[in-house]
Order: structure tokens, then C-alpha cells, then sequence
């Protein structure tokens, strides 16, 4: 039997919640600016992992320990298209888990439209309204390398 390293928590508590701004690239639009409904789950994982570097760890420092977070569970919903070079808002949050699984829900909204010519104003929004285009959930499983469950950290579990 292996055991696992000790794993030092991090010298600030994580972060519940978190938010970062982008704008979709080039690549991940169809040919009428469109982003493809593919991108949106790397960008899940880019929230994720700001999320875990905003408290001061990193998923690779994680893997390093042995610890490693595999995702068992994704949901997307898509309310309105985001558009390539669209200003975009993620937010992150940590909303439950257990002993062995870490639970995420996601809010995309779109900051500000990208002036192309495929970018037609909605009159329907409020100056400053920040439309709601996209929600999403994951469900994260810790495993060790041989993939069986393992119990988190006891930094990282999610009070209950």
C-alpha cells in the first residue's frame, strides 16, 4: 500500500467563488462568429482552475501529490450564443461535495458584444444588463493514479 505525501493546504482558505473575464478566440467561433458549443466546457476548466490558483494551489501541484480531480459529471445549458471577440464573464462557484467529489456551478454572461459585422444590438437589453448565456454544473471525483476513489484533502473538502 502507498501512501500519499502530506499535503500542505494552502496559506490562505480557497476561494468559494470566483470570476474571470475573456473573449472567445477565433478558433472556437463557426464561420458567422457563433462560438461552438465545444469551447465551452475548456473554459469550465480554465474557471476551475483559477478558482484553485486564486487560493494559492494548482492543479498541477495537486496531480504532483497524487491527487488528482476527475471530472464524473458535466451539465450545459446554452440560453443565447456568445460571439467571437464577445467581452464574456465566467463565475466559479464551489457549491458541494463530499469526502471524495468536489461539485461546481458556472454562470457565463456576456460584458460587452464584440462590434463585428455579425453583431446586431438586442433592443430587449438594459444598458449595463449583462445577459445570461450560458449555466453549467460539474461534478469532480478525487482518484490516485491507479484510478480509485480517494478521500480529499481535508482543506479541500467542501463543508457539508
Amino acid at each position: 500500500m502507498t501512501t500519499r505525501p502530506t499535503i500542505v493546504p494552502p496559506a490562505q482558505p480557497l476561494p468559494r467563488v470566483h470570476t474571470l473575464r475573456f473573449r472567445p478566440r477565433y478558433n472556437e467561433c463557426d464561420p458567422m462568429g457563433v462560438v461552438h458549443h465545444a469551447a465551452y466546457v475548456p473554459w469550465l476548466e480554465i474557471g476551475r482552475t483559477d478558482l484553485l490558483r486564486a487560493g494559492g494551489m494548482t492543479y498541477a501541484h495537486l496531480e504532483a501529490l497524487g491527487v488528482l480531480l476527475a471530472i464524473i459529471s458535466v451539465h450545459v445549458k446554452y440560453k443565447r450564443p456568445a460571439r467571437y471577440d464577445d467581452l464574456l464573464e465566467l463565475t466559479t462557484t464551489v457549491v458541494g461535495g463530499s469526502r471524495v467529489k468536489i461539485e461546481h456551478a458556472y454562470e457565463l454572461r456576456l460584458v460587452e458584444p464584440a462590434i463585428t459585422p455579425h453583431n446586431h444590438p438586442d433592443p430587449t437589453l438594459l444598458p449595463g444588463e449583462m445577459p445570461l448565456l450560458v449555466t453549467a454544473s460539474t461534478t469532480l471525483a478525487c482518484i490516485d493514479r491507479a484510478g480509485r476513489p480517494q478521500a480529499l484533502p481535508e482543506w479541500l473538502v467542501v463543508p457539508g
